[in-house]
C-alpha cells in the first residue's frame, strides 16, 4: 500500500463555487496508483468542499443563492462578526456542507459521474486563499 500527500492553494474570488477538479486530478495522476482513495480536505472554517454538476453554471449561481437566503448577513442576526458581517454566516454555511471528501481512484483516475466536479465552496464574501489537503492511499 502507498500514500502520498500534497497540500494545494487556491485562490477564491468571493462568494462562489471554484471549479478544483482539474488540478486535482493531475496531482492524482501523477501519482501512478492505480485503485485507492483520494481524501480531500479545507482547512478553513469559512469555505467548503462540494461535488457538484460541472455542466449548468445555473446550478452553482442558485446552489449560491439558496445557501445566501438561508443564512443571511446581518449583524443583528449574530454576535460573531470580528471579521464582517459575512463571519459568522460563512461558519453557519461551512457547518451545513463538507470540509472533506473522499474520492475512489479505480485504474488510475478518480470517478467521477459524466456531470461532476469538485468545488470549493467559498463562503466569505471577499476573495481568499484556500488550501486543500490531499491525501491518497492505494497501489
Amino acid at each position: 500500500m502507498k500514500q502520498f500527500s500534497n497540500e494545494i492553494t487556491f485562490q477564491t474570488t468571493g462568494s462562489s463555487l471554484l471549479d478544483i477538479t482539474g488540478p486535482v486530478k493531475s496531482w492524482v495522476n501523477e501519482q501512478a496508483i492505480e485503485q485507492g482513495l483520494l481524501t480531500v480536505f479545507i482547512r478553513h472554517t469559512s469555505a467548503a468542499l462540494t461535488i457538484q454538476e460541472n455542466a449548468d453554471p445555473d446550478v452553482l449561481y442558485d446552489l449560491n443563492s439558496f445557501f445566501r437566503r438561508i443564512v443571511p448577513e446581518s449583524s443583528s442576526l449574530y454576535r460573531h462578526n470580528a471579521e464582517g458581517a459575512d463571519d459568522m454566516p460563512a461558519h453557519i454555511k461551512s457547518a451545513l456542507t463538507q470540509t472533506q471528501l473522499t474520492i475512489p481512484i479505480v485504474d488510475g483516475e478518480l470517478v467521477f459521474g459524466v456531470w461532476q466536479g469538485l468545488y470549493i465552496f467559498e463562503h466569505r464574501a471577499h476573495a481568499h486563499k484556500r488550501n486543500i489537503s490531499l491525501h491518497i492511499i492505494g497501489e
